[in-house]
């Protein structure tokens, strides 16, 4: 497991219309506050801040074709070469990261092939380097990015 560390993170939060929403800096819009988009915004925040990963190299939320579903992955983070480095599967904190949330990155990582996966809910971190063979070995921090 990967320790991150958030408390020094600071979201910009808004309250409107009996809801709080946050200033999400990679679709440059103010979007409802889940419990998950918690976990994804405190991240995004961490990747950018501490990691230094290139925001203009992350996408949130976006359509991806998983067999003849269309589902929405939660986050990546592309290489220089804009092909998919990092590939984020998050949860909401009181969801526990398991077998079942690995899955469901693999779905994803078939049709989003990433070097890297990351599972989070925000208490517990994972990240692996994805490789060919049947092993999974987790990494004890976050991959550092290659400019």
């Amino acid at each position: 497991m990967i320790s991150l560390n958030f408390s020094e993170l600071q979201l910009q939060l808004r309250h409107q219309d009996n809801r709080t929403t946050v200033f999400c800096p990679v679709r440059k819009k103010w979007i409802v506050l889940t419990p998950e988009e918690h976990v994804r915004q405190y991240l995004l925040q961490y990747f950018i801040s501490q990691e230094k990963y290139p925001l203009g190299m992350i996408a949130v939320e976006r359509k991806i074709l998983v067999g003849k579903q269309t589902k929405r992955f939660d986050i990546v983070v592309y290489n220089r070469h804009h092909k998919p480095w990092l590939l984020a599967e998050l949860k909401n904190p009181e969801v526990a990261i398991n077998e079942q949330t690995l899955f469901q990155l693999l779905n994803y990582h078939q049709a989003l092939p990433s070097n890297f996966w990351l599972l989070s809910n925000g208490h517990q971190t994972f990240c692996t380097a994805a490789t060919n063979s049947l092993q999974v070995v987790w990494l004890d921090k976050l991959p550092t990015y290659d400019f």
